[in-house]
């Protein structure tokens, strides 16, 4: 069972898509994809938001997902979506 996790990143003046720029230049992006259990994280851009990123964060379990959790890379996300002052939505599913 996988479990699907959705977040909006909402700016200001081109800031989520500069924070989706430095996540990828910083190399943390790849650095989630190869994590074990990661099955997909893409980033998408809404046509009629300019403002906001979609991202879409598949695990293979709820476990893999907190191990992901308490990772260093989730410290050094949240100082970025400080740096870029995102708000977040976020949404979560499970996949059978």
């Amino acid at each position: 069972m996988s479990v699907v996790v959705n977040i909006y990143y909402k700016g200001h003046n081109g800031s989520a898509r500069k924070f989706v720029e430095e996540m990828i230049s910083k190399g943390i992006v790849d650095k989630i994809k190869a994590e074990e259990g990661n099955e997909r994280y893409e980033y998408f851009f809404p046509i009629d938001d300019c403002e906001t990123v979609l991202l879409i964060d598949c695990w293979k379990s709820q476990e893999a997902l907190d191990f992901h959790h308490k990772t260093e890379m989730m410290k050094e996300i949240a100082e970025l979506r400080k740096k870029y002052q995102l708000l977040m939505k976020v949404e979560k599913f499970t996949k059978l």
